[in-house]
Parts: structure tokens; sequence; C-alpha cells
């Protein structure tokens, strides 16, 4: 275990913590938890490279403990109506999807590796600010915010729509391919 798993194993715990106050309404300190696991989030793989100290186990758990926190808030927020149902079902259904082709697409294909396509970056750039967008409204309601709150949602649902057709084409493509 290096430094940049430690914060990355942060971040992984941070997240029930985050989940605990967007569900007691506690968003101020919502605000400043997501803040802190933000900052793990840029100096893991910052420190990685800088220390050369990339890991298989880095490389691995980094995404997922992104997808986990980001999952979590969208069902916290969803929970707590800052986020619409249809959005959260939208996030969690293009996630579970893409899990399940990467399942089928080693246990058929052995394919191993699964990277993230631009759409897909794209995709959780925008969730996360719709997330943060919605945190923050709610944290501090001021005009600024409260009026991003709608276009980042819909930014948030055109991106993990489109992010989702991308990797399904990108799967179908691999299979044609191999076959």
């Amino acid at each position: 275990m290096n430094l940049p798993n430690l914060l990355t194993a942060l971040r992984l715990a941070l997240t029930p913590v985050i989940v605990y106050l967007i569900v007691r309404h506690d968003l101020r300190s919502a605000v400043l938890v997501t803040f802190i696991a933000g900052i793990s989030d840029a100096f893991d793989g910052y420190l990685a490279r800088r220390l050369q100290v990339t890991s298989r186990l880095g490389a691995y758990l980094d995404p997922i403990a992104d997808k986990v926190m980001l999952v979590a808030v969208y069902l916290a927020l969803g929970a707590v109506e800052a986020f619409p149902a249809w959005l959260v079902w939208l996030v969690l259904g293009r996630d579970v999807l893409i899990l399940l082709m990467a399942i089928a697409g080693w246990l058929l294909f052995r394919f191993r590796d699964f990277p993230p396509s631009k759409y897909g970056k794209i995709s959780t750039f925008l969730q996360m600010m719709a997330a943060g967008t919605a945190l923050m409204a709610g944290a501090f309601p001021l005009p600024a915010f409260t009026a991003l709150v709608t276009p980042f949602i819909l930014g948030a649902a055109a991106g993990t729509i489109l992010s989702g057709a991308h990797y399904v084409w990108l799967a179908l493509s691999r299979v044609r391919a191999r076959i």
C-alpha cells in the first residue's frame, strides 16, 4: 500500500460519511467532506506519477472509488429529492449496463481491459458538476447556484445517455472484430 492508494482508500472511506451528511440534510458539511474527497482524487494520480509508485491496484481502485462515490452521492441526492428519480435511475442504469457488458466481455471473450472513453469521462465530469451544484445549491441557496442545477442535471442526463450509447457501440465493435 502506497500513499496514492491510501488517498484512494480515504475517498472510499469518506463516501458513507458524505451520504450520511446528505441524508441528514447537513449539506454544508457534505460539501466540505466532498471537497476533501475531491482533493484526494486530484492528488492520488498526481502523486502516483510523481513518486513513480503507480500500481495495478491503484489503476483499478481509483476509478472504482470514483464510481462508488458518485453513485452513492446520486442515490443520496435522489433520496432527499435534490435530484429527480429519473436521473438517479439513468446514471445507475448506465453504470449497471457497463458493468454487465464488462463481465460478459470477460466471460465470453476474455477481454481484460475496459478503458474509459472520452464520452465516459465527459459524462462523469457532467455528473460531478450536477452533484456539486446540487450540493452547493442546497448548502448555500443563492440564485447563482440554484439557477445552475437544472442545466447541469440536463447536461448530466445527456452525457450519461451519450456515453452509455458509446460504450454499447464500443462493446459491439469489439465483439464483431473478435467474431
